[in-house]
């Protein structure tokens, strides 16, 4: 996802799943697919290696566990500080969080 209104709409729905480090807000898209968008703010990590880390982490996930994700727009966004998490821990919370998305 890319545009303004597609994060809004998102937002707009109200659902969300709450993980150790990640927020997963979602709404069902009516496509065949999922789609997602990743936030990080600059709040929670300060340098733009980190916040790049963390999206890539996210996306790669989201990537292998595609075909088992139900038809949603999901939004992954950050909202616990990462300066002490391994790649470990933040890839195991968007998987359980991935997982959690209820099914139609």
């Amino acid at each position: 996802m890319h545009k303004t209104d597609e994060f809004s709409s998102v937002f707009a729905f109200r659902r969300a799943l709450r993980g150790r480090f990640y927020m997963l807000h979602y709404r069902p898209n009516g496509l065949d697919t999922a789609r997602l968008g990743v936030v990080v703010a600059k709040k929670l990590a300060k340098r733009a290696n980190v916040r790049n880390l963390v999206k890539r982490i996210a996306r790669e996930t989201f990537r292998r566990q595609r075909i088992s994700i139900p038809p949603c727009d999901l939004i992954l966004r950050l909202h616990a500080p990462v300066a002490k998490a391994t790649r470990a821990e933040l890839n195991l919370d968007v998987q359980q969080l991935l997982s959690r998305l209820p099914r139609p």
